[in-house]
């Protein structure tokens, strides 16, 4: 990476994060990025990575974004992508979340994948994700975007750690076994019970599993293979749902179970 190139990562990366730290979305950061491809995107990801490392924060799993037809609509791109997962994302599901803490906040309900075993070999296919999987579990992803309006193409996403929030796990999960994922089908509603999204294992890049090995495959080139206890989320089923404060959710999963996930009606926890 050139020196000019890097400066204007980091000051892409410092964008983001002061957009994090005083809850003020910002504007896109592809007007920092000359070099607007997937590559930069990642490599200003991978700043913000290593700042939140610093920190403290450590690492709890990956996220695969902008995997279902619907959400690519959503938001004009034509591609998945992959961020990181702190620790200190996951929240309890019959904990309230705190509004304060996203910005504008938009909600989903995906399959998660916990990681009994290391992925980082050459040649990963379905069998290879399938044995690595401990897990399947329902969950909900509170997406979320530093960005002011959702204003993103493909890059301000990626180095906006693939528009990374929160998320909730389900319950204990369910072997994977031979279970076709596919099928699936996914309802969310929302607090009064009315049908808010819904969707399959299908809309998941065809199936969560074919997700899986595109993260396996696609993380390990970029030098950060998927790790044995690592938390998977592999992508919307449905599209997105924008939350508001004093929101509630559950999404239903054939097979799988349930998740929920409610919000505070006002910044702090106050209710």
């Amino acid at each position: 990476m050139t020196t000019l190139l890097a400066d204007e990562v980091r000051a892409a990366a410092d964008r983001l994060l002061e957009a994090a730290r005083t809850g003020l979305p910002c504007a896109p950061v592809r007007t920092l990025l000359p070099d607007v491809s997937v590559d930069t995107g990642y490599a200003v990801q991978s700043v913000l990575t290593r700042t939140q490392l610093e920190t403290g924060r450590t690492i709890a799993g990956r996220k695969i974004g902008l995997t279902s037809p619907a959400v690519q609509a959503q938001l004009g791109v034509d591609q998945p992508d992959f961020g990181v997962l702190f620790d200190d994302m996951a929240c309890p599901q019959d904990t309230p979340i705190d509004i304060g803490r996203l910005l504008q906040p938009r909600i989903e309900a995906e399959i998660a994948f916990v990681l009994g075993r290391d992925l980082d070999v050459d040649d990963i296919d379905d069998a290879a994700a399938r044995a690595a999987v401990t897990q399947v579990i329902p969950a909900l992803e509170i997406v979320d975007s530093r960005i002011a309006g959702w204003d993103i193409t493909i890059v301000d996403t990626v180095a906006d750690n693939a528009s990374s929030g929160l998320y909730v796990l389900g319950g204990d999960g369910v072997p994977l076994g031979d279970t076709d994922l596919r099928t699936v089908e996914m309802t969310l509603t929302g607090g009064d019970g009315a049908v808010v999204s819904s969707g399959n294992g299908g809309a998941c890049l065809g199936d969560p599993i074919t997700a899986l090995v595109w993260l396996a495959r696609t993380s390990r080139e970029y030098g950060a293979p998927l790790r044995a206890g690592e938390v998977v989320l592999s992508g919307a089923l449905g599209p997105m749902t924008p939350v508001s404060p004093g929101d509630a959710f559950t999404a239903t999963l054939t097979g799988l179970g349930e998740v929920r996930a409610s919000f505070t009606h006002s910044a702090g926890g106050a209710v």
